[in-house]
């Protein structure tokens, strides 16, 4: 299986996954608004619910995003750049490299977060609370590799991504 292959699966799960996401949660906020205005008594766990899954749904976003170079870029200043190699390398490289410490700190962070989440578990539905900080560590660790991985292989920067530039 190629690369482009595996991406383009992975993309189509992260799609499938996130619209799942949204229509549970799009299922349970209505219908907890519908039995509190209609009924005057709601469904408890539709909140905690919708929090996790949004979370989640964030996640998964942002991790997917990532290979596709949907994430916010400054690519009017570093396309200036192209008619001079050396500097674009180096920015190139200063760029992936601070990806990939700002996905150490953010791992980090959210390791913390699942150590703590351990021992307790959500109030309502009761689903360990390490759940909720889960998808930032993986998050953070995939979109690490996937800079550690451009960076090893000197990837060069990739202006032609698709996203209107405005």
């Amino acid at each position: 299986m190629s690369s482009s292959q595996t991406t383009s699966r992975s993309q189509a799960l992260a799609q499938v996954l996130m619209a799942a996401c949204l229509g549970v949660m799009a299922v349970a906020v209505f219908f907890n608004v519908v039995l509190r205005y209609g009924f005057g008594s709601g469904i408890a766990a539709s909140e905690e619910l919708s929090r996790l899954l949004f979370v989640w749904m964030v996640f998964i976003g942002a991790t997917a995003a990532y290979p596709a170079g949907e994430h916010m870029a400054f690519t009017s200043f570093v396309a200036g750049l192209r008619n001079h190699p050396k500097a674009l390398q180096a920015l190139t490289i200063l760029i992936r490299a601070l990806v990939i410490l700002s996905c150490v700190m953010l791992g980090r962070g959210a390791w913390q977060q699942v150590e703590v989440g351990l021992s307790s578990n959500s109030v309502v539905l009761g689903y360990p609370n390490w759940l909720l900080p889960l998808p930032v560590l993986l998050s953070s660790l995939a979109i690490g590799l996937m800079a550690l991985k451009e960076l090893i292989q000197n990837k060069p920067m990739d202006f032609d991504h698709g996203v209107d530039v405005e």
